[in-house]
Parts: structure tokens; sequence; C-alpha cells
């Protein structure tokens, strides 16, 4: 068989890959503020909890976290719908499954980004925030945050690209990403190289299009901080 007829459904996976790595994004991301700041708190049992979990999903596999969150859910769904009168079969969605699984690992990596981050901020924007009257959360938001951010930026956006190669791994659990249609393409023209090589440069030019855009991120998130003439 030929290798025609196939773009269309590179590009479909392709874009879903990207789809799935955009839609972790923000949630990894809420979820590793939120750990970095458990582990940080003064309550000492929320500090375990959070720690605990960040070491868990730090040192689980990628694909065995996906594994547990994709079949250990459905089994939770079974088990847990008779309770509400619901009889029938239920599975649960590969895409969601896949975000939450991901979601779980970017979180745990990030928290120890942003609590590096969080450390650098210098003690005393914390007591000047105070001083001014400011609320614990609004200090953080107005304060705290943007200067973590700069400092977490660049650490941040080696996690996104690896979370957007990480998005193969869905194929696993028969989400039709970007290597799932190209396994299907080799089985169907026995053309490995080609279709594998068609993966490996959509994935490169979806890395460098990343890295342009956390460049000029971390050059605007710079730019207050930089000094203009002497």
């Amino acid at each position: 068989m030929t290798t025609e007829g196939w773009g269309r459904q590179l590009l479909s996976g392709a874009l879903l890959s990207v789809e799935l790595a955009l839609c972790t994004l923000p949630f990894g991301l809420c979820a590793g503020l939120l750990l970095a700041r458990g582990q940080d708190s003064e309550g000492s049992g929320v500090a375990r909890f959070c720690t605990a979990l960040v070491t868990i999903f730090r040192a689980l596999p990628e694909l065995l976290t996906i594994f547990i969150v994709y079949y250990g859910g459905q089994i939770a769904l079974q088990k847990l719908l008779p309770l509400v009168a619901i009889t029938s079969p239920v599975e649960i969605n590969g895409f969601l499954a896949g975000m939450l699984a991901l979601t779980l690992v970017f979180g745990a990596f990030s928290s120890e980004v942003f609590k590096a981050a969080l450390h650098a901020v210098p003690r005393g924007q914390h007591e000047a925030a105070h001083a001014l009257g400011l609320s614990g959360g609004k200090a953080f938001v107005s304060v705290v945050f943007p200067q973590m951010w700069r400092v977490a930026l660049p650490g941040l956006g080696n996690l996104w690209l690896v979370l957007l190669k990480d998005t193969s791994l869905v194929s696993v659990i028969a989400l039709p990403d970007l290597i799932r249609q190209a396994n299907l393409a080799v089985s169907a023209t026995r053309e490995p190289f080609f279709f594998y090589l068609a993966a490996f440069l959509i994935y490169l030019v979806a890395s460098i299009i990343s890295g342009q855009g956390l460049s000029r991120l971390e050059i605007r998130a710079n730019r207050p901080y930089m000094v203009i003439g002497k």
C-alpha cells in the first residue's frame, strides 16, 4: 500500500496531541502552585499530604499513572454508580483520563519549580506587602507571584516541552493522538520509517514553536528588571 492518504489522520492526531497538552497545562500549573503552597503551609498535616502526593506522582512512571487513572477510574465508577441506582456499563473518556493523569504528573513536577521560585523571593517583599496592609492573598497575587513567576518560567518551560512529548503516551488507551495515528499508518502501509519520521518532524516543529514562545515570555517577564542605560 502507498503512503498517500494519511496526511489528514496525522494532522488530526497532531492537533489532538496539542489540544491535550494545552488543556492539561492550566490545570497542571494550578495543581503545582497549590501543592507548592501546601508544602510550605504551617499546618503540618497539609504539608505532609502535599509532600506525599508530590513524591508519589514524581516517582510513578507517566505510563503507569495513565493506566491507573484510566482503568482505576473505570473500576471506581463501576463500584460507585450502583450506589446511585445506575447499573449500565460505563467507560471513562480517554481524553479526560489522559488529561487527568498528565495533570497529576505535571502538577507534581511543577510544584518543585514553584516552591524553589517562592523561596527565591526575598523575605522583605512579604514583609513590605504586609506593612502596606495587603491581605495574604492580595500580597501573594500582587507582590509575590509576579516575582516568583519570572524565576519559575524557565523550569516551567522545560516541563511544558516534556508534557508535549508525554502526550504520546495516551496512545496506549486508544486515544487517536499523533503516535497512534502513525502506528495505524505503519500497520496499513508497512512504511515505519516514513511515518515515524513524519511524527518526529511534527513534534520537532511543535517544540521549536514552543521554544520561541517561551523565549518571548521570558523576555517579557524579565523586562521590568532589565537595567536600561547607565
